[in-house]
């Protein structure tokens, strides 16, 4: 049984067991031996604690964890014992270190930071310097010309002000070169530090600093730049909130759209029978469920993260790993879905037909009655539709398909015999599984002598699967047959179907037609094309049912031209003299003014 402290290092508490404590406790007595006296000694260990610190944190797993020797004996290894460093650097630089000294040599990753110590606005450039590995002059004049060439170079720069931290502790610092973070790195950062403030001292022009002083502490570029930094500050933290809110309330929906949706499905709840009828690629509801969870949802959990970034400055990180295997998973689900995607497309690539024909002899100008047999089935579209299609049952309860995508032409016969010609499509993958669906496509028709009944629905089994099935029908009818439409033929005639009216094809079901020789409707009882013409000279021309009405009234002169059933019937009256003439079945009669 070993006992345990509480330790408080660097403003973290850390439970760790008596043995680790007392040597933890030797280590750190002896680095603040080594550093007495030093410029700057506070600070180093102060920086020192602070990455001792930050090293028992990437250790632990969880808070309770209990440090042991192991633990502080990895970050000892990592930090070095203090007499393996040279207490003065400067004097011995030239000099290649002991092959026995325990300092890591090799480089580390670096981070991006904003170097402030070389700044000239806000230290992006000289950071990226260290980042990038080009001299910082390079990268701000890129951002000068893609600044006023583009415009992209200063918003650009103002993004990365905003959202890369500042290179404040030691640590930082060295983490922004790639140096390893141990007491000799930390002990000449904190030196380099206090020896450009000495350089600084001894070179300052008082004249200068004095104008300074009663001008103002801060440079033009210092106050600029900090006013900025307060209005994108503001407006960061605006679209933090709103990335917080979006990307919160899509995983929301996300969550319930997956439990609810997939739930129904693993426990075959009713509600989900249209999507095995419209899906071929053999995925279940409950998997594509999962599928676009992970497409849509990872994409806004980074939305998430990212503004809970901008608001809170030490919001811990989530890892490399865990990063690398989301992005890694999102391309995975985003590629099974397209391969989904595709199959699922495939069913709609060719269309397969299937045929049912009739013929029958008509007499000489017989004629011919069509009409649809009403449906039983609710066609509404306020039903689930694919398309045309829907989802009903029929009176044994079995599930089947049905559509209202039936539409018929009437065209002219080469001879004496009437034709109906049925033609039933489908789609599928290939043009034999197109046939074989359209083969399983149910359709009733009957012929009763001249009367043709078609039904207005068609009907399959729900395992033909909704691929956009419908019926074609042409009737073919001798020259000079007589054409009448029945009930509920409205938006079934097809677009085939010729008239000498230019009707729209749903206004010819009203009318009697007889076919022409040229293969066009015509029609027997249709109204009279009405025409009315009015000029600016007050005469108008009438032509309608009744006839044609021709009046003149041009200054003086007035005259009316009647041409109806009854006959033609002018009267002019031009000034002072009218005439009359009459031209029908009783014979012609003129009167003239003399006549009265």
């Amino acid at each position: 049984m070993n006992k345990t402290v509480n330790i408080n290092l660097a403003n973290s508490l850390f439970h760790i067991d008596d043995a680790a404590y007392d040597k933890l406790r030797r280590y750190l007595e002896s680095v603040k031996r080594s550093f007495a006296g030093t410029a700057g000694s506070d600070e180093i260990i102060a920086d020192i604690e602070a990455r001792v610190a930050e090293l028992f944190l990437e250790k632990m797993e969880n808070e309770r964890q209990v440090i042991t020797q192991k633990e502080v004996d990895a970050v000892i290894n990592i930090m070095g014992q203090p007499e393996d460093y040279m207490v003065d650097e400067d004097i011995f630089e030239d000099q290649p270190k002991s092959s026995s000294s325990k300092t890591t040599s090799t480089s580390r990753v670096k981070k991006l930071y904003r170097d402030t110590d070389q700044k000239y606005i806000g230290g992006v450039c000289s950071g990226l310097e260290y980042y990038l590995g080009f001299d910082a002059l390079w990268i701000r004049l890129i951002f000068l010309l893609l600044g006023i060439f583009t415009g992209f170079g200063f918003i650009a720069y103002i993004l990365l002000w905003i959202l890369v931290p500042e290179a404040s502790t030691t640590s930082q610092k060295l983490d922004m070169t790639g140096k390893p973070i141990n007491i000799s790195n930390i002990e000449r950062k904190v030196k380099e530090g206090f020896d450009d403030v000495a350089d600084k001292v001894k070179n300052v022009d008082y004249d200068k600093m004095g104008d300074k002083v009663k001008s103002g502490s801060k440079t033009f570029f210092d106050t600029i730049g900090d006013i900025i930094m307060f209005l994108f500050k503001v407006f960061g933290k605006f679209i933090g909130i709103l990335l917080i809110i979006v990307g919160a309330s899509t995983l929301i929906g996300l969550f319930i759209g997956l439990f609810t949706v997939g739930i129904i499905d693993v426990v075959h709840l009713p509600g989900l029978d249209f999507y095995d009828i419209v899906n071929t690629s053999g995925a279940p509801v409950w998997l594509v469920s999962l599928l676009l969870f992970f497409a849509v949802g990872i994409p806004f959990f980074f939305l998430l993260y990212l503004g809970l970034k901008i608001l809170v400055n030490n919001l811990k990180s989530i890892g490399n790993i865990a990063k690398f295997s989301l992005l890694g998973l999102w391309l995975v689900t985003v590629g099974v879905l397209i391969a989904l995607a595709v199959r699922q497309a495939a069913e709609f690539a060719t269309v397969g037909s299937v045929s049912v024909k009739e013929e029958w002899v008509m007499a000489d100008n017989d004629s011919i009655l069509i009409q649809m047999n009403n449906s039983d089935y609710d066609l509404t579209m306020d039903r689930v539709h694919f398309g045309r299609m829907m989802l009903a049952y029929d009176d044994n309860d079995t599930p089947i398909l049905v559509s209202d995508d039936v539409r018929f032409d009437i065209k002219k016969s080469k001879d004496t015999i009437a034709r109906l010609n049925i033609r039933k499509d489908s789609h599928g993958p290939t043009f034999e599984k197109a046939r074989e669906r359209a083969k399983k496509v149910d359709y009733g028709y009957n012929i009763n002598g001249n009367v043709i009944t078609l039904d207005d629905y068609l009907t399959t089994v729900s395992e033909n699967k909704a691929r956009q099935q419908e019926i074609r029908t042409t009737v073919l009818i001798p020259e000079g047959t007589i054409v009448s439409f029945g009930e509920y033929v409205s938006g079934h005639v097809g677009r085939s179907t010729k008239n000498d009216r230019d009707y729209y094809r749903s206004d010819i079901i009203d009318y009697t037609w007889i076919m022409g020789s040229d293969g066009e409707l015509k029609c027997q009882d249709c109204p009279v094309k009405s025409f009315e013409y009015d000029d600016d000279n007050d005469g108008k021309i009438i032509i309608n049912e009744d006839g044609i009405d021709i009046k003149i009234n041009d200054r003086d002169e007035k005259g009316k031209i009647i041409i109806n059933e009854d006959g033609i019937d002018i009267d002019v009256q031009d000034r002072n003299e009218s005439f009359k003439l009459k031209v029908d079945e009783d014979g012609v009669e003129i009167k003239t003014e003399d006549d009265n």
